[in-house]
């Protein structure tokens, strides 16, 4: 009587399922909690972002059954005063906010990286650069960044340190990251500026300004951060994590996908993917920038303890809450593998 009962059973199960009135298990465990999200970012044209915006216009988002509303703000730190304020579900923005947050006992965590190098640059003009021998020579100077408190002024921060110098040696303005923080540093607003490309490659590329600090090569990473760092990722908090563990997978799904194709797409292919926006009606000039960024991004998402550790001996240099903190945070805390690695063996 057993195997024909159970057979019964099979075969009513199987027709309540065609019927749509049960659910298959496998699809409704995958499906996102939140199917509409919004995932904020500062300076969304940036190439520190460049997997963010694959993922948007290559479709990944949509085919993971997401529908994503991405919310374009002056810097990092304003992004992440929108996922504290609640208007935003998560953040692409630099992993080192993970760190102050989790200093301040508000944990968030990064689940996917997107970049490898901060690709941060500083740059003067051509007669200052000259003179520049190093940190001690931005005392006193003006200097823009994207926003205060975000990752182009740590960068400023961590230069100011390894010359002895502390954070209030210097005035910070926050310029952008676009047109305006160009304008800025060709009206000689401001006497130097931490930015990004596609920002920095434009004044390099007038002749007027010079880097002397660069993070875009392998040995300018060794030199200011000493290796293997976080740069930007997807950051969440814990509680959204836990109430939205597929919505989460999904996002990370994405941006994987978009990791793959960046390492496999030419340099062309991904300035043809861009929009017109992006490119300040430079298509060339946009992928010289470019080319200088392509060593710097993440293939698989994952991120390596040993490479948290380097963004922490950065930050207890200079942020009080990470100094104050000590010992007792915990970097493991952090971030969090898992939706990568099942996204890494998911698209190959």
């Amino acid at each position: 009587m057993t195997q024909p009962f159970n057979r019964v059973l099979g075969i009513l199960a199987a027709a309540l399922a065609a019927t749509g009135l049960i659910a298959a298990t496998p699809a409704s465990a995958q499906a996102p909690e939140k199917k509409k999200i919004t995932i904020a970012v500062g300076g969304k044209g940036l190439f520190y972002y460049l997997p963010l915006s694959v993922a948007e216009r290559n479709g990944y988002f949509k085919e993971e059954g997401l529908d994503v509303e991405i919310p374009d703000f002056a810097g990092g730190a304003k992004a992440l005063q929108a996922l504290v304020g609640g208007s935003a579900d998560m953040v692409s923005g630099a992993y080192e906010h993970t760190i102050n947050m989790a200093a301040k006992k508000q944990p968030i965590k990064a689940v996917v990286l997107q970049a490898k190098f901060s690709s941060i640059v500083l740059v003067m003009p051509k007669e200052r650069a000259a003179r520049y021998k190093g940190p001690a020579d931005l005392k006193g100077l003006k200097i823009g960044v994207t926003a205060p408190g975000s990752s182009t002024h740590m960068f400023v921060n961590n230069i100011l340190a390894k010359g002895g110098l502390k954070p209030g040696d210097v005035s910070i303005v926050g310029v952008g990251a676009g047109s305006g923080a160009v304008a800025a540093m060709e009206k000689g607003e401001i006497d130097a500026i931490s930015n990004l490309d596609p920002v920095i490659t434009q004044l390099e590329a007038t002749g007027k300004f010079a880097a002397v600090a660069d993070s875009r090569t392998e040995k300018g990473m060794q030199e200011i951060y000493g290796g293997d760092y976080h740069a930007s990722v997807i950051y969440i908090t814990d509680e959204f994590i836990k109430k939205n563990p597929n919505t989460v997978q999904a996002v990370v799904n994405a941006m994987v996908r978009a990791n793959r194709w960046i390492a496999k797409a030419t340099p062309q292919q991904i300035v043809d993917l861009m929009p017109d926006a992006y490119k300040g009606g430079n298509p060339s000039l946009y992928k010289e920038g470019l080319l200088k960024n392509m060593i710097g991004y993440s293939e698989d998402g994952q991120m390596s303890m040993k490479a948290a550790q380097n963004v922490y001996k950065v930050l207890r240099q200079f942020e009080p809450s990470v100094i104050k903190a000590g010992d007792s945070l915990r970097l493991e805390q952090t971030f969090d593998n898992s939706f990568a690695r099942k996204a890494a063996a998911k698209y190959k």
